[in-house]
């Protein structure tokens, strides 16, 4: 396609994701393919000559949108949203025909100068004192990757980058068992390793036990480790648990551990003021992280961390050859230095237009919404014949099973999973809770409305009946 060109092809794509926005609740919300279907479709070699873009936007129509998962389906509950609203489309357009890269100031003043800003923005709407600094990164797992490598430098006084981990010792990181799969994923890659990640034991309600913490932190000091940080969670992901941030940061910092909270999630539920006794004490955590693409309705991707002493962080991850200084700058932030990738994509516009076109009061409007909507659903269901509800709403989060009289509650919860992805109407998924297998289902979807979230609940219902029905 030549220069010429793009505006034509441009307006097609905007009329077509027009319409397809437009007609998303006649689709079914999971893609009805099975593995390798869409691949058997595509060519195994590429071509050698240019095709015409008539061709190439009709097989797009063609193969791709009935071979996809709707993300933005208004009565998608599975997981948690990858919001996007409308005037965060438009913003990621702009970055796309700019196509910038924005690793440093010299590169993109306005992406690193809007990115500090918007930030603090940030800070300033969930509550946060000022003094916490930050950066987008572009997922929670990346952040807290950085975060680990963080605790392990400061750990070793900085050594470890430069001599490697072999004879340091044996550093050690707690964590609640209700913390994402993402924290598991960062012990391994930044060398601390998984047998030395310490799944603390939690209390009634799923939230880290600080006494356990403390007896997890003294059997090892006892056993020659070395305790390095913690790693808290608001809103986990399988049932939307939270540990008590005063109480456990208090004793993680009386043995100077560093403390990493990750709100993927529910962070940005912290607009709301009357939300934020969940996460009572984050102000003192180390580093914090929230992912507005999740619930706010930011483009994926975007994600804040916020740091409270940035430099630590940098001096673990800042590297600057010759050919990446700016020559004559010195007081100028290069956000590179802050992460582990270079190369960094303009990720504070969409916020910037998410802001002003919608402001604080729409957005806390529509989580308080889904919030009353998800504990709607679930007095719904729990009045319903045969469910159980098997944690309570957390936010817009709860989990529940099926379970007739005289059936294995296991299997016929997942019949009925089974049974709603497949029906496409609404769209769950599934989680483990003390051994029992329970579906979740969570309310998010920035276009969702209360008749999306009773739709979800009539076709469970209908459905689990279905599943009671005797066999001819």
């Amino acid at each position: 396609m030549e220069t010429k060109d793009y505006y034509r092809w441009a307006e097609r794509a905007a009329r077509w994701g027009a319409d397809y926005l437009k007609t998303l609740r006649q689709r079914p919300v999971r893609a009805r393919v099975k593995p390798g279907e869409v691949a058997s479709r595509l060519p195994i070699s590429p071509p050698e000559q240019g095709e015409a873009m008539e061709a190439i936007f009709a097989d797009f129509e063609r193969l791709v949108p009935d071979a996809m998962t709707h993300w933005q389906h208004p009565r998608f509950f599975a997981y948690f949203p990858a919001n996007a609203a409308p005037v965060s489309m438009v913003a990621e357009q702009l970055c796309a025909v700019m196509a910038a890269q924005c690793m440093l100031w010299q590169t993109s003043p306005a992406a690193t100068e809007m990115e500090t800003r918007m930030v603090d923005w940030m800070r300033q709407a969930l509550g946060l004192p000022e003094g916490f600094a930050g950066l987008i990164q572009d997922s929670a797992t990346t952040s807290t990757v950085c975060a680990l490598l963080t605790i392990r430098e400061r750990a070793l006084d900085f050594r470890g980058n430069e001599e490697g981990l072999a004879g340091t010792g044996q550093l050690r990181v707690y964590a609640s068992p209700q913390n994402h799969s993402s924290i598991d994923k960062a012990v391994r890659i930044s060398g601390i390793g998984q047998q030395n990640l310490v799944k603390v034991a939690t209390d009634e309600s799923w939230a880290l036990d600080p006494v356990a913490l403390r007896a997890a932190i003294e059997q090892d000091l006892a056993e020659g480790m070395i305790p390095a940080g913690v790693v808290l969670c608001i809103g986990g992901t399988s049932l939307g648990a939270s540990d008590r941030l005063h109480e456990t940061i208090a004793i993680a910092h009386e043995y100077n551990l560093y403390v990493h909270v990750d709100a993927a999630w529910a962070g940005s539920a912290m607009i709301c003021p009357e939300l934020r006794g969940l996460w009572e004490g984050v102000e003192a955590a180390d580093s914090l992280v929230f992912n507005p693409h999740k619930w706010l309705g930011a483009q994926f991707d975007c994600t804040i961390q916020f740091l409270r002493e940035p430099e630590m962080q940098v001096k673990t991850l800042g590297l600057q050859p010759d050919y990446l200084k700016t020559l004559g700058e010195s007081d100028i932030t290069n956000y590179s230095e802050w992460t582990i990738p270079l190369g960094r994509r303009f990720r504070a516009l969409k916020l910037w237009f998410l802001l002003r076109a919608h402001g604080l009061e729409d957005l806390r409007q529509r989580m308080r919404n889904h919030i009353a909507w998800a504990e709607e659903a679930a007095e719904q269901l729990a009045r319903c014949e045969g469910f159980r509800i098997t944690s309570p709403c957390h936010l817009s989060l709860f989990t529940f099973q099926f379970v007739p009289d005289g059936t294995d509650a296991d299997a016929m919860t997942r019949a009925l999973l089974v049974s709603v992805n497949d029906d496409g109407r609404t769209y769950l998924t599934q989680t483990t809770l003390d051994g029992r297998f329970v579906i979740r289902f969570q309310v998010g979807q920035f276009e969702c409305t209360r008749d999306d979230v009773r739709d979800a609940v009539a076709a469970i219902t209908e459905l689990a009946k279905q599943l009671q029905r005797p066999s001819v």
